[in-house]
């Protein structure tokens, strides 16, 4: 864990929200970080400055969006959504995979990378990595290299980083 002051300044914005979305769940609950202009741009600041060189920032639905558009726009390249299944409105690309309670799909268009294109991977949080890695599997299928995956907070217990050991992995804040 890192013991940056601008980290920590971050870190301290986020709420622990108890049984929620059920019992024994302790969420993390980020939109304190969201509502402030300057942690916002602090945490878009500090991802921003651990990547470099790539084509595209690939959001996962929902919270990635945030994350993603900002930071494409902040680094001048394209931002790409992976979103459930029913949401994208051209010809896609899916994958399904496994969860704890049961099998979820994503969808990318089809056109949405090109082969060899650098892309990195964004989301808001690193748990068990399901969802991440079903996003590099989609990306790594379609030509794509991923570069990075990095999220705000990663959740050490979970081991999510081991299913994503093909590419490298960041979180700002660990818990």
């Amino acid at each position: 864990m890192t013991t940056d002051t601008d980290i920590e300044k971050i870190k301290s914005k986020i709420r622990d929200i108890p049984d929620f979305p059920k019992s024994g769940i302790i969420f993390k609950d980020i939109t304190p970080i969201l509502k402030d202009p300057e942690l916002l741009k602090l945490s878009i600041d500090k991802i921003k400055d651990r990547i470099s060189n790539i084509d595209y920032v690939v959001g996962i639905e929902s919270r990635g969006f945030i994350f993603g558009a900002a930071l494409a726009y902040a680094m001048g390249v394209g931002f790409i959504p992976v979103r459930k299944p029913g949401k994208l409105p051209y010809k896609k690309k899916s994958i399904s995979y496994s969860l704890e309670y049961g099998i979820d799909t994503l969808e990318i268009h089809e056109d949405a990378v090109e082969k060899g294109s650098k892309v990195v991977i964004v989301d808001d949080l690193l748990a068990t990595g399901g969802t991440a890695f079903a996003t590099y599997q989609l990306l790594t299928n379609m030509g794509a290299e991923v570069v990075e995956a990095v999220f705000l907070i990663e959740l050490l217990v979970l081991k999510g980083r081991e299913k994503l050991s093909a590419c490298k992995v960041t979180s700002l804040i660990s818990y």
